[in-house]
Formats: structure tokens, C-alpha cells, sequence
């Protein structure tokens, strides 16, 4: 594996220009990683240039689509089997937000479906994605899920470094990350791969 040192800005500049390499036509996008790996930071910061490239924005976060607190913690609070397995609606978040934006879709989309603080719907409003629109989604565990994306991003974290930024009382869910590692091999499976060890200093995989 090669990777070559990049700044920040710079990670953004190559992502948004292989966005616009792509062919003509909505395109969904996953920025996938762990949360200290910030893969909503990043997703965030592609927003304002693709729109300055004329290309409109869905922002959609994985987060925003959990199953309600009777489905992920029917096994517990600190379960990472449960974690890994259920905590997302995968299936709400093909049928409302990445089939309406694939190529056969009308591209109304559900920008959120669960509020995991209240533990009830959003009740969000569907939008409407034109046809030359972006979906950007960021989340933890996105791939190897049989959701269909154009262009997958994987920030990726070494062991010891997804320990250090994860919180103590969030330390439960690092087994997931593992087992993620080992079935869904990210780093082997996304189009894209940045190493992000050092936030300051990522690193794009340009080899593999």
C-alpha cells in the first residue's frame, strides 16, 4: 500500500474533482468512517464547492436514519454485534433517500427519518433532488450493506488510532469496527481510500 501526504483542502479539491469526473446524472456518495475519523467533517466540506461547481447538493447522515431505541437496544446498551448489525435502517435509507436518487428514480428523497434523541420520527418533509444533483452521505459501517452507491470514500484509521479517538464510554463499539475490518474490508473495497491517522496530514491510498 502507497499513500501520498495531502492537506486537508487539498482531499477536498481531488474528491470534488472526481465527483465531476463522473458521468452526467445524479451521483450518491458515501464518505464512510469512523466517527474520530469526522467523515461528516469531510462530507460537510464538499458541499459549497460542488454547488460553486453548479452542481446542486443532498446532504444526507446515515445517523439520521437508526432504528428506535426498542430495535437497537433490545440486547443492551453495549452490545457491538447489535451495533454493527442493526442500528442502522439500511433498508429506509435504500427505499427513501439512495433508489429515488439512483438512475431509475423520480429523485424525491427523505432527508431524515429517526431523531434518536426524542426516539420518534422527524416527520421530515420529502425534497426533491434534480437531475444533475449530488447525494453526500456520511456515516460509520456503510459498507458491504448492499446499498448502492456510485462513489464509496473510506477514511481509514489504524487499530490503535480508532482507540484513541473514541470515548470511554463509547469503547463498547470498538469490536464492531473490527469485525467491520474483517468482513467488509473497507480499505480494500472503496473506490476512494484516505488515511486519516494524522487529521492534520491525510494521506491519499493511491495504491493498493
Amino acid at each position: 500500500m502507497r499513500a501520498r501526504p495531502m492537506t486537508p483542502d487539498a482531499v477536498v479539491h481531488h474528491l470534488v474533482q472526481e465527483i465531476g469526473a463522473r458521468p452526467a446524472g445524479r451521483l450518491r456518495v458515501a464518505v464512510d468512517g469512523h466517527p474520530g475519523a469526522e467523515p461528516g467533517t469531510l462530507a460537510d466540506a464538499l458541499v459549497d464547492p460542488l454547488r460553486a461547481a453548479g452542481r446542486p447538493v443532498a446532504r444526507v447522515h446515515a445517523h439520521d436514519f437508526l432504528r428506535p431505541a426498542s430495535v437497537r437496544l433490545q440486547h443492551g446498551r453495549g452490545d457491538p454485534d447489535s451495533y454493527f448489525e442493526t442500528w442502522v435502517d439500511h433498508g429506509a435509507l435504500a427505499r427513501e433517500v439512495l433508489d429515488p436518487l439512483g438512475p431509475d428514480g423520480d429523485g424525491r428523497y427523505l432527508p431524515t427519518l429517526w431523531d434518536p434523541e426524542r426516539d420518534r420520527a422527524t416527520r421530515a418533509a420529502y425534497q426533491h433532488a434534480p437531475d444533475n444533483a449530488v447525494l453526500i452521505l456520511d456515516g460509520a459501517l456503510l459498507l458491504g450493506r448492499w446499498l448502492d452507491f456510485d462513489l464509496t470514500v473510506h477514511l481509514a484509521l489504524r487499530p490503535d488510532s480508532r482507540a484513541r479517538r473514541t470515548p470511554p464510554h463509547e469503547a463498547w463499539t470498538l469490536p464492531a469496527y473490527e469485525r467491520y475490518s474483517a468482513e467488509a474490508q473497507p480499505e480494500e473495497t472503496a473506490d476512494i481510500v484516505v488515511r486519516v491517522d494524522d487529521p492534520r496530514r491525510p494521506a491519499l491510498v493511491v495504491e493498493r
